[in-house]
């Protein structure tokens, strides 16, 4: 069966789109049914399953196949749907942001372990985001650390505008600005906390990625050059201008990466040099603290 029947109920709908969607190879065929279902009506999870038994009008099953046909084709759940979440928080995406992964979680967890380390989380805190695409590091700290305060930095202000409406539907915008520039280049001294997931892919295995990741996700949020390293060279510049005395730096890193960030970093004056792993046990951060 490729399409939904002309005369079809919710169910009947989900299920079929289910079946084709592991047919297709998808990891996550019955949850992404679901979602897609969900997202084609505007019913939340527990009101799809109320409606199960309710035919579907022809505008609905053709809205359902216009998302199926998109999904069948590889484009992330995420990007069909426009939302993705991350620390517990709904994060609106768009083409111009990487869709926040559940790895990255790692960074905003060493961050607060380090901030904890260091006192109390109601205490006030001046913390940069470097490279802040959607928002979600940023904002899943300041959901966290009510009397902090959070500077975003990105290039692209398509990026920037998207942190911005995060940050606004999420309820932390009057503890938030945004900043348009490279890194940290544009910021002032005395921050308390620098985090940062930067392109670290090298130019020539973005061809090898996956093709969600590939095909999907901004080139320029990608690339890290011929090495992979060229943002941590000059996040390690900026952090040191920016970052006041024992203030941390946790930067996510690719796979293989943690010895040569943590000597960049290192070469300016940052030490307590450790790595922590994601969930899968892979090496996911650097964590470092300014100590000249």
């Amino acid at each position: 069966m490729s399409a939904v029947a002309t005369t079809c109920l919710i169910d009947t709908a989900r299920r079929d789109l289910a079946r084709r969607l592991r047919e297709r190879g998808i990891d996550t065929p019955d949850l992404d049914a679901r979602l897609l279902v969900g997202h084609a009506l505007g019913l939340d999870h527990t009101a799809l399953v109320r409606a199960g038994g309710r035919p579907l009008a022809p505008a609905e099953i053709a809205a359902i196949e216009a998302l199926a046909a998109r999904r069948l084709a590889r484009e992330p759940i995420a990007r069909i749907i426009g939302f993705r979440e991350f620390w517990g928080l709904p994060f609106a995406i768009s083409p111009a942001v990487l869709v926040p992964r559940p790895e990255t979680e790692t960074v905003v967890e060493q961050a607060l372990a380090a901030l904890d380390r260091d006192g109390a989380r109601t205490r006030a805190l001046r913390i940069a985001d470097l490279g802040v695409g959607s928002g979600a590091i940023l904002i899943a700290l300041l959901s966290e650390l009510p009397n902090a305060f959070g500077i975003g930095t990105d290039r692209d202000p398509a990026a920037l505008a998207v942190a911005r409406d995060n940050a606004r539907r999420l309820g932390v915008a009057a503890r938030a600005t945004f900043v348009a520039c490279d890194f940290g280049a544009a910021l002032a001294p005395g921050c308390n906390l620098v985090v940062t997931n930067p392109p670290y892919v090298r130019t020539d295995e973005i061809a090898s990625l996956e093709s969600d990741v590939r095909d999907y996700d901004p080139r320029g949020a990608l690339d890290g050059g011929p090495d992979g390293l060229a943002a941590y060279r000059a996040i390690a510049i900026d952090a040191k201008c920016i970052a006041a005395p024992n203030a941390h730096v946790i930067a996510e890193i690719g796979r293989g990466q943690g010895e040569a960030v943590a000597a960049l970093f290192a070469a300016k004056g940052f030490g307590g040099m450790r790595t922590a792993p994601d969930l899968a046990g892979i090496p996911r951060i650097v964590a470092t603290i300014r100590t000249t």
